[in-house]
């Protein structure tokens, strides 16, 4: 099948896109595997983890060919874009539109979700050929918002980013979300401890979470 049509695919149908955004490298792994371990396989590695391009290359070699989408996150220009896709990235995602990042990924056929706030923001994002508008930061709005937007932007694909639960993803998905970004409730489950098993469980929750929403809304 072709590749980026597979990958988007398994971004709407996962329903999930995972933020990995922790302080040392080697946590970044030890939880982005307990979460693949729990069923996630959507990832994003943010450029601040330290060493990001070395932990995205080290999750898209081990897991490429076991189903599982390792994405960059924060990535704000062209060569942050060309750096991660020769890491491995196959989806690229930015809180802000930036015309020359979309582009460069276009050119590689990876995935951009790039981020936007206003109806005029998500409009030019889909026009400078974003794949999926990350509406960000979610957390200031509820569903209503997306709801709203989508009656004259019914053509957009917006994924909430920030204050989404398992509790509230429900709400998200029947106001029209195609997919949800997911940080702590599934990266910081370890607590202090760092009983990395409570990731993987944290991670089976949300995605039964996003399973029913879907199946109800």
């Amino acid at each position: 099948m072709y590749r980026k049509l597979e990958n988007l695919n398994k971004i709407v149908n996962s329903g999930i896109v995972l933020i990995v955004r922790l302080a040392t490298e080697q946590e970044s792994i030890q939880v982005a595997e307990a979460a693949i371990a729990g069923g996630i396989n959507v990832i994003e590695i943010p450029m601040a983890v330290p060493n990001a391009l070395g932990v995205i290359k080290y999750l898209a070699d081990k897991y490429r060919n076991k189903g599982i989408l390792v994405g960059a996150g924060t990535v704000l220009d062209a060569e942050t874009a060309r750096a991660a896709i020769l890491a491995g990235a196959e989806l690229l995602v930015s809180p802000n539109l930036n015309p020359e990042m979309i582009k460069a990924a276009n050119r590689y056929q990876v995935i951009t979700l790039s981020g936007a706030y206003t109806p005029t923001e998500i409009q030019n994002t889909l026009e400078a050929g974003a794949d999926i508008v990350k509406l960000f930061p979610a957390e200031f709005v509820n569903p209503n918002y997306i709801k709203s937007v989508l009656a004259p932007l019914s053509h957009a694909p917006i994924s909430p980013t920030g204050g989404v639960t398992p509790e509230n993803v429900h709400e998200w998905f029947a106001a029209g979300a195609v997919c949800v970004g997911v940080a702590s409730y599934i990266t910081k489950a370890a607590g202090n401890e760092k009983d990395y098993s409570k990731v993987t469980l944290a991670a089976k929750t949300f995605i039964a979470a996003v399973n029913k929403a879907k199946t109800t809304k």
